[in-house]
């Protein structure tokens, strides 16, 4: 008999809309931090707090068509925390990367950038990168106040790369783009500190928003998306410097994450700015390569693995049973015209997201917030691989702390476990993590140190989480 999971009781009672829409009242609390008992987790208004969510492609603020209420709202309704929003220092073009409806890329007319907008009607763009549009900064507070009502996190992110000289065209940093005659160069030059002129207005934007921004306790910034692909090093510590600097004397202090790498990477020279690190479609070696550092590790960017949900619910599950802090998918189905998240989402935009995602990732965030699984650890020892037998191809995620554990297998149709346990009575359950739902659960008895549980898990269609906890 299949009963629900705590998990799937949290879906079930989101769906009201008076409860779902009830906001997080904004508090006046220090900025989200790292938990001092575990640094690896963030602490966000007193509580131990992972980034769990489904987010837009980053143009919320710098898109004008875009209505972030209605997606704000949607997050909220499925109880994930967090977003990323590009700074308008960058955007794109309808074709980029093959995605239909991107929010990234605004209509003519409808780009909100922090830099004023100085031409004169039926004149080509242009930007005065000494002057800002207090337009822009108003509907960025704005954007940020909603969150916060909401308890959505905000990853505000100042600079990222430029893909192609496309991109590099439209840019306000363009010398065929500003009235400061400022960014006549290549674009693998322009997040550098090559140009003295272009990297002062760049060190002023920064100074300006982190100013403007200072009240917001849920906000932290990042210093450029995907920098490993042309934003030197020296100018990346120099932005994360700037930030330190122009808030020493500003009353809150926020969380600086750096975008590391692609997949997997180990940091060896961590910039002491710096809070926390990202990375792009991660595996879970992002997070153990990265132990040493004791800081959060997160994965802030998934997609390019097709529109299928399965492949982004088993990245979430296995990258943050390996320990790490913040999930963040792609979701294309947020689009300017279906700002609520109810776009098809289908070829050829290269990722994933909808509905049913959200719901899913809703299951999983609730479930490791009721395990509290800042005070656990990945435990693979725990598994007994040899006395084990998986599906071909399979791989099993261990997560722990004394009395409590759990274990999650990527792909079925079956699992038998051998597990090593403390001598205890448990009671396991075994999960489904698409709809939260228990497929079966029992009770454990060992009572000799060198005994090993085994157990034996229903038939599952995809994927399957194991819950065991000591009576």
């Amino acid at each position: 008999m299949r009963r629900p999971t705590v998990a799937s009781m949290f879906v079930v009672l989101a769906i009201p809309a008076a409860l779902a829409l009830a906001p997080t009242p904004a508090r006046a609390d220090e900025p989200i931090k790292l938990l001092a008992e575990n640094p690896r987790y963030f602490e966000f208004r007193g509580r131990p707090t992972l980034l769990i969510t489904s987010g837009e492609h980053y143009g919320a603020v710098l898109n004008l068509d875009f209505d972030y209420r209605a997606y704000l709202d949607e997050l909220h309704r499925h109880g994930l925390n967090n977003t990323r929003t590009f700074a308008g220092t960058y955007r794109e073009t309808p074709g980029s990367f093959n995605i239909r409806d991107n929010t990234l890329a605004p209509k003519p007319g409808r780009f909100a950038s922090p830099w004023l907008q100085v031409q004169q009607p039926g004149e080509p763009e242009k930007f005065d990168l000494d002057r800002y549009d207090d337009a822009y900064f108003a509907r960025l507070k704005d954007f940020l106040t909603l969150a916060a009502e909401r308890g959505v996190v905000v990853e505000y992110n100042l600079f990222c790369v430029l893909y192609d000289d496309g991109l590099w065209a439209i840019n306000p940093m363009n010398a065929a783009n500003n009235v400061n005659g400022v960014g006549g160069c290549p674009r693998g030059e322009v997040l550098t500190l090559r140009h003295d002129d272009l990297t002062a207005r760049q060190l002023a934007f920064v100074k300006k928003a982190v100013t403007e921004l200072n009240d917001f306790d849920n906000l932290y910034y990042e210093i450029c998306n995907e920098p490993y692909f042309g934003a030197s090093l020296e100018w990346q510590a120099k932005i994360a410097a700037t930030i330190v600097e122009t808030e020493r004397t500003l009353p809150k202090k926020h969380l600086i994450s750096q975008n590391f790498a692609n997949d997997k990477g180990k940091i060896e020279r961590p910039d002491p700015n710096v809070s926390f690190y990202n990375f792009h479609y991660a595996v879970p070696e992002a997070v153990t390569a990265n132990a040493h550092l004791n800081r959060p590790i997160g994965d802030n960017e998934t997609g390019f693995k097709g529109n299928d949900d399965r492949v982004y619910r088993t990245q979430a599950w296995e990258f943050l049973l390996a320990g790490g802090a913040l999930y963040n998918n792609l979701d294309y189905s947020f689009t300017p015209a279906h700002p609520d998240g109810s776009a098809e989402v289908k070829e050829p935009t290269p990722g994933g997201g909808g509905l049913a995602l959200r719901k899913q990732l809703a299951i999983l965030a609730e479930f490791l917030r009721t395990l509290e699984v800042w005070t656990m650890k990945p435990a693979p020892e725990i598994l007994r691989p040899q006395e084990s037998k998986l599906a071909e191809g399979a791989r099993a995620s261990t997560l722990a702390r004394p009395g409590v554990y759990a274990i999650y297998i990527d792909r079925g149709p079956k699992a038998a476990l051998a597990l090593r346990l403390p001598p205890a009575s448990y009671h396991f359950e075994w999960i489904d993590p698409r709809s939260g739902d228990e497929l079966a659960h029992g009770d454990l008895i060992l009572a000799d140190a060198e005994a090993v549980a085994s157990l034996e898990s229903p038939d599952f269609a995809e994927d399957l989480v194991l819950k065991i906890q000591a009576r």
